[in-house]
């Protein structure tokens, strides 16, 4: 995205020397720093949040640097969407988008995880957005695959996750994934109307772009169920029981089977999916389910609310003035 100067993209630097990392963060002055590598969704911490000041974010840079590289990037205000699409080389069908919920308790407190919850609604935007939006981060992916054949000559066909955070001068990028998101593919895949062997088929013969990709005018809500602890000290091989879960789908997640019985492990554990024609009913379905699944277990019961919905409202147009 630098190179090609695609819009969307953060200030940013890779480091593996303190003294030069320590210099970009008083450059910045209010960053986010983060592990280059995999972390499970863990590792990156912001300033004005998990981070207080400068002072904690040039501490945990240096904590960090003990095990690898790690970048350092501008740190961005807004709410956060995520943009999923198949890929054909040249041409992308879009998915809905969908908000991820990455803190481990109600009202967006505690610690980061790898997702407690998703949601969208009943069209391709989310309430806080603008089609504009939506328009605009669509176009940073389409010259991203574009840029991507022009730097090594091939296409690249598959999945291509925009994780964004909509900010008051538009959508930014926080992170690309070349995979579907966990939990925002438990959202999107069951509203595919189109076949999705023949999605794969054009997107590996490269005809996407004849093709319409469809999807239903419904609402989803995603909640996970993790153990108790998580994701700091969770609670393993405590047994699960899924009961009624009405009309809910239920997607196992990190757990393990042992003589018929399941038990939790160290991650997030069971995932339910209310799907309807509002987000409040798609909230309801989900919610239902979760009351029903037995096990030292937490979960988070704000997601998809309509209270929680109207914050994120509220916050995009105090953002926009």
């Amino acid at each position: 995205m630098k190179k090609y100067g695609i819009e969307g993209c953060p200030a940013y630097e890779v480091f593996t020397d303190e003294v030069p990392a320590h210099a970009f963060i008083e450059k910045l002055g209010d960053v986010a720093v983060k592990p280059s590598g995999l972390t499970g969704g863990k590792g990156v911490k912001v300033m004005g949040d998990q981070l207080p000041d400068l002072k904690a974010a040039k501490e945990y840079t240096s904590e960090l640097l003990e095990k690898g590289p790690v970048v350092i990037e501008e740190r961005f205000i807004g709410e956060e969407f995520t943009l999923q699409a198949f890929v054909d080389g040249k041409d992308l069908a879009f998915f809905p988008a969908v908000q991820d919920h990455k803190r481990a308790y109600e009202g967006d407190l505690g610690p980061n995880t790898g997702g407690m919850g998703s949601y969208t609604d009943a069209g391709e935007i989310l309430p806080f957005m603008l089609s504009e939006d939506i328009e605009k981060a669509k176009k940073i992916m389409q010259h991203t695959v574009t840029a991507l054949h022009e730097e090594t000559g091939t296409g690249y066909q598959g999945i291509l996750y925009g994780q964004f955070i909509l900010t008051s001068s538009g959508p930014k990028v926080v992170e690309f994934n070349a995979r579907f998101g966990d939990p925002e593919a438990m959202n999107v895949i069951p509203l595919i109307e189109t076949d999705f062997v023949e999605i794969m088929s054009a997107v590996t013969k490269g005809t996407l772009g004849n093709m319409p990709v469809r999807f239903s005018r419904k609402a989803t809500v995603c909640k996970y169920a993790v153990p108790a602890g998580y994701p700091e000290n969770p609670e393993k091989d405590s047994e699960v029981v899924v009961g009624d879960i009405g009309k809910a789908s239920v997607y196992y997640a990190s757990v393990y089977e042992k003589d018929g019985k399941i038990y939790t492990t160290s991650s997030r554990a069971v995932a339910v999916v209310g799907c309807a024609e509002t987000i409040e009913y798609a909230e309801k379905i989900a919610q239902n389910a979760l009351e029903n699944i037995q096990g030292k277990l937490f979960f988070r019961r704000d997601i998809g609310t309509a209270s929680l919905i109207q914050k994120r409202i509220d916050h995009m147009k105090e953002l926009r003035g």
